[in-house]
């Protein structure tokens, strides 16, 4: 009897310790707020895609409350890149704006699965939209002109195939752009590590569609839309806190 007694007694205790250090290893993982930034890699853009920022606070367990800002390079799948017979450098023909957009997300984030140790994964489920704005900056072009440089909106009416030495500098245009309203709505799955004393890293994979007031003309000369949509790939990094 008493040593029956003495191995329940280390039994219970061993499943109160138990249940006491997953109590502290899951109150370890639960955090109130997080602040993660990103980069975007998507059907639409080219290496990089774009940049995100994403926060979240916790409104009940497993759910929370995420607000989003991403800014992207939104390409037409009918760009090629040629190369100038000017010193090598590459252009692109018959383009006439370079697009980017600009999406603002308000949404929901739920954990479907939770870290089970510090080296483990969570998996959540987040679905977010909002407001969004399509700025089309005219796509300017060096130019071999009478045998001077010169930097130009393009135009195919006026530029020769042969005489294009490039692509002009990144910010040229800026201040002309056009700019259209849209919406946006996103939903993915996202695949989290790391602890909050190391800083998170998550991995985002999901399908995004976006639609604006008008057409965004991108290359005259072929087909153009005011619907896209694409999939998408970010990873994050940031922290979490309590």
């Amino acid at each position: 009897m008493k040593t029956y007694f003495k191995t329940s007694l280390i039994i219970i205790t061993s499943y109160l310790f138990y249940f006491e250090s997953r109590a502290q290893e899951s109150d370890y993982f639960e955090y109130q707020n997080e602040i993660l930034w990103g980069i975007n890699k998507n059907t639409n853009g080219g290496l990089i895609g774009g940049i995100n920022l994403k926060f979240g606070n916790k409104i009940k367990d497993n759910t929370y409350r995420i607000y989003g800002i991403e800014i992207v390079n939104v390409k037409h799948p009918k760009e090629y890149k040629y190369t100038s017979p000017f010193g090598g450098d590459n252009f692109i023909w018959a383009k006439q704006n370079t697009m980017y957009s600009l999406r603002m997300q308000y949404g929901v984030e739920k954990s479907i699965f939770n870290k089970k140790d510090e080296n483990g994964i969570q998996i959540n489920a987040h679905l977010s939209g909002g407001p969004g704005l399509g700025f089309l900056v005219p796509y300017y072009i060096r130019y071999n002109r009478n045998n001077a440089v010169v930097i130009e909106a393009f135009d195919s009416n006026i530029h020769n195939f042969n005489n294009v030495i490039g692509t002009a500098g990144f910010l040229e245009g800026i201040n002309e752009a056009k700019i259209r309203p849209g919406i946006n709505l996103k939903s993915a799955i996202n695949f989290e590590f790391g602890s909050m004393k190391k800083g998170s890293i998550a991995l985002e994979v999901g399908f995004l569609a976006e639609a604006f007031t008008k057409k965004m003309i991108i290359m005259p000369t072929v087909k153009n839309k005011s619907i896209f949509t694409s999939a998408f790939i970010t990873l994050f990094y940031g922290r979490k806190w309590k």
